[in-house]
């Protein structure tokens, strides 16, 4: 059998309805593969356990809103005392829903079978935080660009599988770069494999405050600064990023206000562009226009506004209908 590849063409792409990215924690950590590097006893376990805790419970992360769901803290370089201890620091109510494991796993060897049966057994599960990345490959294995990339992708390949957020406890190399991402021990292989890559900093290891550098594929860049209470729980001081909970942007807003005024709307981008614009001091490009309503369809049907696309005599067209006139719309349009 003459064998071809699966194509999809630009057209079809275009005109799927796109999915929006899944978090574990809004804006900050996607589904997916992720490395949290550190300088040693910068604090990175104690995030972890936080971070373990928090999504366990559904509560917001510096702001941002958590998908609940059961959590698996592989801590393969401490044992339960010492877990134990720590969780007494920063909490006196730890839910079933958050799990530790000291047991050693391997890379290829049992640890993929071992997360999949986990995850098996608690389907609602949703993070899992590996600590550290070293304790899980093969010793002696060279860090190069090609073992440090394949080593990760199986666990990249589990991730989306399994539609949850695996992050690496990982270190930092004694150099120090103005970049801070160019500090993380091992080749750039590791940072091309992860989804997001996440670098916890502190100028003095004897300060109780740290900067948070994140940067991935999902979400913007970032940087977060943090100081360490007394029950070593990491406070946001500062954030670099402006995360309000769930806003229309500018241009989402303009449209329902214009489907309101007129009810319907059937017309190329172009059309559409200039109508919208006329309804905003803003100009909205024809392809920003088409990706928003793609993206947020499920949005803008919560509204009673029906998109749509297709083709006549050549040209794309765009079709907008408002099914109803409620509060949620009028309250999205002022």
């Amino acid at each position: 059998m003459k064998k071809e590849f699966n194509v999809v063409t630009g057209e079809e792409l275009l005109n799927k309805p796109l999915r929006e990215i899944e978090f574990v924690v809004e804006n900050l950590i996607p589904k997916g593969l992720h490395l949290l590097a550190g300088a040693p006893k910068v604090g990175k376990s104690w995030l972890a356990l936080w971070l373990s805790l928090m999504v366990s419970k559904g509560e917001d992360v510096w702001g941002n809103k958590v998908t609940q769901g059961t959590t698996l803290y592989l801590c393969f370089e401490d044992n339960e005392i010492r877990i134990q201890n720590r969780l007494f620091e920063i909490t006196d109510d730890a839910p079933n829903s958050v799990c530790f494991c000291t047991e050693q796993a391997k890379l290829e060897t049992d640890l993929e079978e071992r997360i999949r049966n986990f995850v098996s057994g608690h389907s609602d599960t949703n993070l899992i935080i590996i600590d550290t990345l070293q304790t899980i490959r093969k010793a002696n294995v060279d860090s190069s660009y090609s073992n440090d990339y394949s080593d990760l992708l199986p666990l990249k390949k589990l991730a989306y599988e399994l539609n949850i957020a695996i992050i690496l406890i990982h270190h930092l190399r004694k150099q120090k770069d103005s970049d801070k991402f160019n500090e993380i021990s091992g080749s750039t292989g590791l940072q091309g494999v992860v989804d997001t890559m996440y670098v916890l900093s502190s100028d003095d290891k004897r300060s109780e405050k740290s900067t948070l550098y994140c940067i991935g594929r999902d979400i913007e860049k970032r940087e977060i600064e943090l100081e360490r209470s007394e029950e070593n729980i990491w406070i946001k001081t500062n954030d670099s990023f402006n995360n309000p909970a769930f806003h229309f942007s500018d241009l989402l807003k303009t449209m329902v206000k214009f489907i309101k005024d007129k009810n319907s709307f059937c017309g190329t981008p172009t059309e559409l562009s200039a109508l919208l614009s006329s309804y905003s001091d803003d100009k909205f490009s024809e392809r920003i226009i088409s990706k928003h309503i793609r993206l947020h369809k499920k949005e803008l049907e919560n509204l009673g506004i029906m998109g749509d696309f297709r083709r006549s005599n050549g040209k794309r067209i765009i079709e907008l209908l408002l099914l109803s006139d409620d509060s949620d719309v009028k309250n999205h349009s002022s």
